[in-house]
């Protein structure tokens, strides 16, 4: 039976409603928005860029990338009225000096391109042609956007972050540019894209940080042949964990509750490669659900974690 959680909430999620023009607000520091940032690899989107209260460009700063930055900052300025509050949760780490300085990078999803961006492109082309197309009937029954076959475009996104989105960072604000102080996060799809991320540019990246990631890939467990492609990718290309962190959780409710099985069997692959509790931290949160709300309790947790001093 197909699982029915919030698929409304999530639909809208997903999907660009609202035209957000004006710059978020934030409690603590500013942010400074690279407007309409051109690709030609993906579809051209905003990027917001926080910096501390304490910016100073005589200080070289780490930089954590983030997935549908229209999502982290500003609760008015988000379709569901939620958001991340990730800067309040910076702020107070960077006030205990208990983690390294850094800056964060927001980068907008791209509306009806998101699940395209953020779905891992080598497992899919692993699939069969009957389960590509099963992946892609159970996509367009849920009302994700597809003209035709479902086709991931991960790997150009991936290639818009490295080749293009990064130099552009590390040339204009002040920060280092090894992979020890450059991080990625996101949630859901994003976190699945912030997991294909470190496996995939492990030299550009030191740590990821995927929250209540979506395993499945769709929004059924049944017959869904996403899960296996997914475990089977990271068997053969999970980071080397004397130099790289992941940081991975997840809730129970809503679309939160088809994570843990599949959760359970992410963390024994790491144990098998060797990570162990000084890289690789998963989180389980009995009640929480699949919301901005959810992951702004949180991410306190994999910031102290990945940017840890």
């Amino acid at each position: 039976m197909i699982l029915k959680i919030n698929l409304f909430l999530f639909i809208a999620f997903t999907s660009t409603i609202i035209a957000q023009n004006s710059l978020p607000q934030v409690s603590k520091g500013k942010i400074e928005r690279i407007e309409n940032f051109q690709s030609k690899y993906v579809t051209a989107r905003n990027v917001d860029v926080w910096l501390p209260e304490k910016y100073n460009p005589d200080t070289k700063y780490a930089v954590l990338y983030m997935h549908d930055g229209q999502m982290l900052y500003d609760a008015e300025n988000s379709w569901n009225k939620q958001a991340w509050n990730v800067e309040e949760a910076a702020s107070k780490l960077l006030e205990s000096d208990s983690i390294m300085q850094f800056i964060i990078v927001g980068i907008w999803n791209g509306g009806s391109t998101r699940h395209a961006d953020y779905f891992p492109q080598k497992p899919f082309e692993s699939l069969s042609k009957v389960e590509k197309d099963t992946v892609s009937n159970q996509l367009k029954n849920s009302h994700v956007n597809i003209d035709n076959g479902f086709k991931p475009e991960s790997d150009n996104y991936l290639r818009f972050i490295v080749e293009e989105l990064k130099p552009h960072i590390d040339q204009n604000f002040s920060v280092h540019s090894d992979m020890q102080h450059t991080f990625i996060a996101g949630s859901s799809m994003g976190g699945l894209i912030s997991m294909y991320t470190i496996c995939e540019y492990p030299n550009i990246f030191g740590g990821a940080a995927c929250l209540s990631t979506h395993w499945t890939g769709t929004f059924t467990p049944n017959n869904n042949p996403v899960p296996q492609s997914f475990l089977r990718y990271l068997e053969q290309n999970l980071p080397n964990p004397q130099n790289h962190k992941i940081y991975f959780d997840t809730g129970d409710q809503t679309l939160d509750s088809l994570y843990p099985a599949i959760q359970r069997r992410v963390d024994n692959i790491l144990i098998k490669n060797g990570f162990d509790s000084g890289n690789w931290k998963t989180e389980y949160f009995p009640g929480e659900d699949h919301s901005e709300n959810a992951w702004s309790k949180r991410i306190h947790l994999p910031l102290e974690f990945l940017l840890k001093k």
